[in-house]
């Protein structure tokens, strides 16, 4: 079976992905356009995320390694991303970040993932530029129907313009919630 889905928050992905779990399908891969591949399974299983920035090979085998000794198996996702999926059966052991040490590192690389990809969205969002031109120059200065036409003609793309806008303010927020997790984690 396969489904497609978008996730900006690598949060709700695993909670989505364990809820497909939960109904007895099996996530086997993971592309990088938000197809994911399931096959249907009798065994309980739980799956995890974590986000990695670039590891070279080295270092990916060794960090692999670490979390097959533990169990888990690697499901192929984008390697472009920088999140990896790690899914195993249920057996009482089922998180990856047990210390709050490792809990409060994951909480770093998700605000290292929500800061780059928020930062990335601003270069490319037109708010910051001098005479965005969000709307046609001549729509301000059409008559009545005609006006009211053309506007709703262009606000799917003003809004397609405003995307990246959007994406930044959602990855700030993404970047807030993981400081505040790391934060609580480190007051305890």
């Amino acid at each position: 079976m396969k489904k497609y889905k978008v996730f900006l928050n690598i949060v709700e992905e695993e909670k989505w992905l364990n809820e497909q779990l939960q109904k007895g399908y099996r996530c086997t891969n993971i592309s990088g356009l938000g197809i994911y591949t399931f096959e249907r399974t009798d065994k309980r299983y739980v799956m995890r995320l974590d986000y990695q920035d670039y590891l070279p090979e080295k270092k990916f085998v060794e960090y692999k390694g670490i979390y097959e000794d533990f169990g888990w198996n690697y499901t192929k996702g984008s390697w472009l991303s920088g999140i990896r999926y790690w899914q195993k059966e249920e057996d009482g052991q089922n998180e990856i970040f047990s210390d709050r040490q490792s809990k409060g590192n994951y909480y770093k690389r998700i605000m290292s993932y929500s800061f780059w990809f928020g930062l990335l969205c601003l270069v490319f969002s037109p708010i910051p530029y001098k005479d965005s031109g969000l709307y046609h120059e001549g729509l301000w200065s059409m008559k009545s129907s005609l006006f009211w036409k053309a506007f709703l003609f262009e606000t799917p793309f003003v809004l397609l313009k405003l995307l990246p806008a959007f994406m930044f303010v959602f990855f700030g927020i993404s970047f807030y919630k993981a400081y505040r997790k790391h934060s609580m984690l480190k007051e305890k």
